[in-house]
């Protein structure tokens, strides 16, 4: 059973406002005094319900100073709580979960625990830039080889992985402060990637004929399934607390070697060549936002405007129909070439 331990502290004089919500979310909850006037609930809380309790306890509580809660991690629980339809805690004024919604958000991590696994890479910090770039230079020097072993070891890295996961779930949860953080966090990133490519390209000499870097110039169907794949498995790995090493390599074998190809071309002054990888970067990343966003809604993330998700999520499928016409023009082109 996946559960978590909420620990929550407040006044005395609101236990007994606490205790009617904590009723509803929780089945095992316990009280202790601690000094300064406080007093700390300790709940254990099925996986599936700390998404509506952590946002109840927000609504209530969250302009008060004095109130706090945790939320930590539990291996086991004895006696073991059932997870069933007959065992669910329902909720006042809302209508139960379908059959199809408990078993796609049953094992999902709650919204503020992603984001706790998101923030702080949404940063541009040194460290962030630095592993861009010697990400991008292990792509690069792997894929001119042919190394493929090499290019699976910069994708362990993952240095895109926050922004572009941030980028996703800002778009799904309608937050436009962690949207223009992640955006410009990756975008920075991106670049960095390319000019770490130029420097390699430029250094040593490269063959567009080597197929791990032949492969980054070309766009075909397989590889929009691709980039849609790692979105959606990246997402849905994140979103049950995955390691962030094996999100990085699904959404990485997506982004970072055709940024590393683009700067190797350029470097090498074949400007042409670098423009098909700059466009199946392009294409990829709108894919993995379109998968990634569709995943959330999917595991039953709450957007705070529909409207506004819906809208995100209709302006990248848009263009994904933009870019998908282009190349769909490029192949005709080359075949009447």
């Amino acid at each position: 059973m996946s559960a978590r331990l909420v620990e929550i502290f407040l006044p005395e004089p609101l236990v007994t406002q606490l205790e009617t919500i904590l009723t509803k979310h929780s089945r095992r909850f316990w009280r202790e005094a601690v000094p300064g006037g406080q007093e700390k609930y300790s709940c254990i809380v099925q996986q599936r319900y700390t998404e509506r309790l952590l946002v109840e306890l927000d609504e209530t509580f969250g302009q008060l100073h004095s109130f706090t809660a945790y939320v930590s991690d539990l291996q086991a629980v004895l006696p073991a709580i059932a997870e069933t339809a007959e065992t669910e805690l329902p909720v006042a004024n809302a209508r139960p979960p379908s059959r199809l919604e408990r078993f796609f958000s049953r094992d999902r991590i709650s919204t503020d625990e992603l984001y706790d696994d998101i923030e702080d890479s949404l940063e541009i910090t040194p460290n962030y830039l630095l592993t861009v770039i010697l990400s991008a230079i292990i792509a690069a020097l792997g894929m001119r080889s042919g190394q493929t072993a090499v290019v699976i070891g910069a994708m362990i890295i993952a240095p895109l992985l926050g922004p572009t996961m941030g980028v996703a779930l800002a778009a799904t949860l309608g937050n436009p402060r962690m949207g223009k953080n992640a955006l410009s966090t990756l975008l920075t990133g991106s670049l960095c990637a390319i000019l770490a490519g130029v420097v390699v390209g430029w250094l040593v000499p490269i063959d567009p004929l080597v197929p791990e870097l032949r492969n980054r110039t070309m766009m075909s169907p397989a590889d929009v399934a691709l980039a849609l794949a790692c979105g959606a498995a990246g997402v849905l790995a994140l979103s049950r607390g995955a390691s962030l090493s094996l999100v990085g390599v699904m959404i990485a074998v997506a982004l970072v070697p055709p940024l590393a190809a683009t700067g190797m071309f350029i470097g090498a002054g074949q400007p042409s060549i670098a423009a098909g990888a700059l466009f199946l970067f392009a294409v990829n990343l709108v894919c993995v936002n379109v998968a990634g966003i569709i995943m959330f809604l999917v595991q039953g993330l709450p957007p705070k405007n529909w409207r506004m998700t819906f809208g995100i999520l209709l302006l990248w499928i848009a263009l994904l129909v933009v870019l998908a016409a282009l190349m769909a023009a490029g192949v005709l082109l080359g075949l009447a070439g």
